[in-house]
């Protein structure tokens, strides 16, 4: 069942049985007051409808939604009593229930605005202790039998420990309810911006509540029915009118009530929540292959998600991609995990932003680090294969492109001149060269060995012949295992760069090499004792492009080294079984 069912379910229960309860406690004609009475009582179902339909993630909507429906139940069961003349402790039932809706109204909606959440961990011995008090005064009213006008607990054991245990009960609640009013107003004084207008009307609403409190006790004491009846309107819609106001005057969560059009009909403005946002997002990215136009909806998704007039996504290098009209310094900007960049925004086109805007944003940094990480590998990738095929260019270019041109100019000279077997002989040789070489260039693309043997072969081949003494050691049965090309020659070529670079640069006298699959990964580990070096200083002597390669198999590239204690690097790829 989907959470704006049962939040329409919820609220259609509270509203229905207040409205139930009023014209079954007078009948119709039902009496002006009455209406007045229910009309504060509907706006809880409303406002608990309109934040769980609207903010089903964010808890305080149903704490609204339970506190009406505990309300309008207990008006109807109150009428149903007066109506059915029924006894305890069935009748002591509607008692209970509107304590646990006092009980709320007092202490839990404060405490828990605006977010459902607890202000801070210290509270929850103020919770702990109002959950308690809230159901000694229930048990207390079911034990004692109380209902309205009718004498407590008809003098029994029982009827008397009900009422003591209410009476403690209600008390704690009402001193409960003043602690948290502190601590509210503490809250408030702390607060800035926007903020302090929405907690501004919950101090005046449970201000407002807690004094209709008091009202109620003195008409019960024998008060004047004035006193009475604005301590009930107090207590039941001081604070449903508390947070319309701070939902229609300071966008509580969000969540903003306007007049539009020229019918003035009632419009709901409710900006699409974080799970809206990401949806969509992800949505987005997913239809968006390229890494520039990723960053480009990114920075929308942002700017329409906090509805500023601007947001931009900034990267580590510089690059920055924008969304609107960029004007005036960032308002808001959070880092990007992993030192990858930053998101920013403008000013809101209304308002200020609030908490909701910065745990949206916050969210989006987590899709934002994976755009900019793709992007960032492609980029890379792409650089690598156009250097690669540079590379390759030049390497055609300088070396047998140019041996086939000698060749064909010593056929041609050979031709005009007649030359003899010596010629001949060394024209073959040379001809026997330059195919050596090609076949050279060609191992460098994909060498053979790797396409027929597999990747222990290969990499035997490789090591074979080395100025220094090199073993290469694999797992039994690596041998015989073939894997996808693409995984063969990843970790093949990041050997071949690493023993190069041992022989290059490390001066070493001793080279191992390590092929072995466990764990989900197939893993090649080369090792020499040669000079080391430190990597942050170094580099990674061209392994850059091979790490990048590795990333985009879902692998990954370690290097270890330190000065006089040789080099390891470490590459692996995840394989199936």
């Amino acid at each position: 069942m989907s959470s704006r069912l049962v939040a329409g379910l919820l609220a259609t229960a509270a509203a229905g049985s207040t409205v139930a309860g009023v014209v079954l406690e007078t009948g119709m004609p039902v009496p002006p007051q009455q209406w007045v009475y229910a009309g504060f009582a509907l706006l809880l179902p409303a406002l608990g409808w309109l934040l769980t339909a609207r903010r089903p993630g964010v808890r305080y909507g149903w704490l609204l939604q339970v506190t009406a429906l505990c309300l309008g139940l207990g008006f109807l069961g109150g009428a149903l009593v007066m109506r059915t003349q029924a006894e305890p402790p069935l009748a002591a039932v509607p008692s209970a229930v509107l304590a646990v809706f006092f009980g709320l109204d007092w202490v839990f909606v404060p405490l828990l605005f605006p977010e459902g959440r607890l202000p801070g961990r210290r509270w929850r011995h103020a919770a702990r202790a109002g959950a308690a008090a809230i159901a000694a005064h229930a048990a207390g009213l079911l034990l004692s039998g109380y209902v309205p006008g009718r004498p407590i607990g008809n003098g029994s054991a029982a009827g008397l420990i009900g009422a003591l245990l209410g009476a403690a009960g209600q008390l704690a609640v009402f001193v409960t309810g003043l602690v948290v009013f502190g601590g509210l107003v503490v809250r408030w004084r702390r607060v800035a911006g926007g903020e302090r207008g929405q907690y501004a009307c919950m101090v005046a609403g449970t201000g407002l509540s807690l004094a209709g409190a008091v009202l109620i006790f003195s008409y019960l004491e024998g008060g004047s029915w004035v006193s009475g009846t604005l301590g009930i309107v107090a207590a039941v819609g001081a604070l449903p009118v508390a947070l319309a106001v701070a939902v229609v005057r300071h966008g509580l969560l969000d969540i903003r009530i306007g007049l539009r059009g020229s019918r003035l009909s009632l419009v709901f403005d409710l900006r699409p929540t974080v799970d809206d946002v990401l949806h969509e997002l992800g949505t987005a990215l997913e239809d968006t292959p390229e890494p520039a136009e990723q960053l480009g909806r990114l920075a929308a998704a942002v700017r329409a998600g906090l509805e500023t007039r601007w947001a931009a996504v900034t990267l580590a290098d510089g690059t920055r991609v924008v969304a609107g009209r960029e004007e005036g310094p960032a308002v808001l900007a959070v880092p990007v995990r992993g030192g990858l960049g930053r998101l920013e925004c403008g000013p809101k086109d209304g308002g200020r932003l609030g908490r909701e805007d910065r745990r949206l944003l916050r969210a989006l940094a987590v899709p934002a680090g994976l755009a900019i990480q793709n992007a960032g590998l492609v980029a890379r990738l792409v650089n690598a294969q156009e250097a690669e095929r540079r590379r390759i260019e030049r390497n055609i270019h300088d070396g047998v492109q140019q041996q086939l041109v000698a060749l064909i100019a010593g056929l041609e000279l050979a031709r005009a001149t007649g030359a003899g077997p010596d010629a001949l002989a060394r024209l073959r040789d040379q001809a026997r060269q330059t195919l050596a070489d090609l076949r050279e260039l060609a191992a460098g693309i994909h060498p053979s060995a790797l396409s027929q043997g597999g990747l222990v072969e290969a990499v035997e081949e490789r090591c074979a012949g080395l100025p220094v003494p090199t073993t290469v050691s694999a797992d039994p049965g690596l041998r015989a295992r073939r894997f996808a090309d693409e995984i063969e020659g990843a970790l093949y070529f990041t050997v071949s760069e690493a023993v190069a670079n041992a022989l290059k640069h490390a001066a070493a006298s001793r080279i191992e090499v390590r092929l072995t699959r466990a764990d989900g990964r197939l893993r090649a580990v080369v090792s020499d004792d040669g000079r080391g070096f430190v990597p942050r200083d170094a580099g990674r002597r061209g392994l850059a492009t091979l790490a990048d390669r590795l990333d985009a198999l879902g692998g990954g590239l370690g290097l270890d080294s330190r000065p006089g204690e040789g080099t390891r690097v470490n590459a692996w790829v995840p394989v199936d079984g």
